[in-house]
């Protein structure tokens, strides 16, 4: 077998494994938001991205979409990708995926939410060449138990957060999560 084929393979089995898991989202939520959102990405990502969602679905982790009593959305700033995001990451060992948005939390803005189900769930699409696969991109929904930000992530990668009433013009997915604001209100 060629690399090639292994890539189409890999694709393969990550968007097996993609629909399972937007099939399980979709079983267990109700009335949330959806979007696509298309990527084309090196060789190397897309091999990456498709290892990835092969494990559990998710090419980039879970995200929780965190409101305060003012109705201010938290945002943590990512430096790697250099823009303001949802607190989130990948799931680690055998966390649940709700688990995991809650250890993120913590750990990017040191806070704890509520648990209101599921705000958004996306769909990841990859191109490369002749081959695509996609993901799920589950964004958890909650209200913060406390709103005093302290960054503590163990990898490094953000530096900064904030409740934001305006999200800033590089906030990631920013039109989405406006849209979503707009629904909750």
């Amino acid at each position: 077998m060629t690399a090639v084929d292994n890539l189409w393979y890999l694709a393969d089995q990550a968007r097996q494994q993609a629909e399972q898991t937007r099939h399980q989202f979709a079983s267990n939520y109700e009335d949330y938001s959806t979007f696509s959102r298309h990527r084309t990405v090196s060789r190397p990502r897309f091999k990456t991205v498709a290892e990835r969602t092969r494990e559990n679905g998710l090419p980039y982790g879970v995200h929780t979409v965190v409101t305060n009593d003012a109705g201010e959305v938290l945002l943590v700033r990512h430096d790697d990708v250099d823009m303001w995001v949802l607190p989130g990451g990948q799931v680690d060992g055998t966390e649940s995926f709700r688990e995991a948005a809650s250890r993120e939390l913590r750990e990017e803005a040191g806070i704890e939410a509520t648990d209101e189900g599921l705000a958004i769930l996306a769909r990841a699409e990859f191109h490369c060449a002749e081959y695509d696969t996609w993901g799920v991109l589950p964004m958890f929904q909650g209200r913060a138990v406390e709103t005093e930000l302290t960054v503590d992530d163990p990898d490094g990668e953000i530096s900064d957060a904030g409740w934001f009433d305006e999200l800033p013009e590089d906030t990631r997915d920013r039109e989405q999560l406006r849209e979503w604001r707009e629904k909750q209100a």
